[in-house]
């Protein structure tokens, strides 16, 4: 699996734009899966699950992994192709699909969630430092026994609007 993917094509862009994707991104995220795991794990039925797989792989998103025989039949795998998709033109849909696909996770989450937003002053230098450094940091956190929880890290630095001024102040 290749480290980082730069979304180009407009195949990539439809795809990033559904919440269900999103999910299975994020599933496949932990290791290659089968259509039936992946139905159950997002509580989400085959065909479902197979159809958006369908559009993730035409897009070169996700891949078939490897087959496995299991009583009289084959199951197949899939994987994602990077760990990491990195976008140099963000489509508002593709946020949105990330946000729901998280607020998701969140939702059905058994243990309290950590979620917080703040708004600082950055420089353009000092905001660069800082997604480095928290990039950095949640690629360097390493992962427990398979048999433990998985729990979502999502980082966003993102530069707000101006916003309008009030002329009277």
């Amino acid at each position: 699996m290749d480290d980082e993917q730069v979304v180009t094509t407009p195949a990539q862009h439809a795809a990033l734009g559904h919440p269900l994707r999103q999910r299975l991104l994020l599933a496949l995220g932990q290791g290659p899966s089968t259509i039936s795991r992946l139905a159950g794990q997002l509580q989400v039925g085959k065909g479902s699950v197979a159809h958006h797989l369908r559009v993730l792989r035409e897009a070169g998103l996700v891949v078939a992994a490897e087959r496995r025989q299991v009583r009289g039949g084959t199951e197949q795998y899939y994987q994602r192709t990077t760990r990491r998709l990195v976008s140099a033109d963000p489509q508002p849909s593709h946020t949105a699909a990330v946000l729901n696909a998280v607020a998701t996770d969140i939702a059905a989450s058994p243990v309290e969630t950590t979620l917080q937003l703040r708004q600082v002053r950055l420089s353009a230098k000092q905001a660069h430092r800082l997604t480095e450094l928290l990039t950095r940091l949640v690629d360097k956190v390493e992962e427990a026994d398979t048999d433990e929880p998985v729990h979502g890290v999502l980082v966003a630095v993102y530069q707000k609007a101006d916003e309008p001024r009030d002329p009277s102040s």
